[in-house]
């Protein structure tokens, strides 16, 4: 009801944010004219993560499918109709869909990746790798390995991990004379 999840590669960095700017000006102007309100329709800003795809896209797109069936929505992810699940068990071709090399691995033809994602679907997520997703999407923290991170970073001035909790210490101005 207040916030949806995707799982996408933008061609480039300002790519993603100009994507989440149109349905901002767009369907939620549509929506609170069609029904006279105002104000926003989702829970605050989107928030992005980047990821390693070779450990982590995978369990993301588990992560996402299987979400209305965590929040209590459906009682499988096949019953979800804003999901792309149909899509990538063969029940359903949709053209918004473009699968990543990583879901090309899973098999040699679709029959066969369609089978493996069911069986990652069906075992669901580790309690690990639930809390790093849910800690990575909600701070914005790019999910990987030391190496990944240290390249998302890419020499930012914003921090892409954790700070220690609190206020940083004062450095004590010891003067010479």
């Amino acid at each position: 009801d207040d916030h949806f999840h995707l799982v996408v590669t933008p061609p480039s960095a300002p790519a993603l944010s100009r994507m989440m700017q149109a349905p901002g000006r767009r369907y939620v102007g549509w929506f609170n004219r069609r029904h006279a309100r105002s104000g926003t329709l989702w829970e605050g800003r989107f928030r992005a993560a980047a990821l390693e795809p070779a450990r982590w896209l995978l369990p993301c797109m588990r992560y996402v499918e299987l979400h209305p069936v965590r929040a209590g929505l459906v009682a499988t992810p096949a019953e979800y109709g804003w999901s792309s699940f149909a899509h990538h068990v063969g029940e359903r071709v949709d053209p918004l869909v473009t699968d990543h090399p990583a879901y090309w691995a899973l098999g040699n033809t679709p029959f066969e990746r369609h089978a493996a994602y069911r069986r990652l679907i069906d075992s669901g997520l580790g309690p690990d790798e639930l809390a790093a997703i849910t800690a990575t999407t909600r701070r914005g923290w790019p999910l990987g390995a030391s190496e990944f991170i240290a390249s998302a970073q890419n020499g930012g001035a914003i921090s892409m991990t954790p700070r220690p909790r609190g206020r940083p210490r004062k450095r004590s101005l010891t003067s010479k004379k």
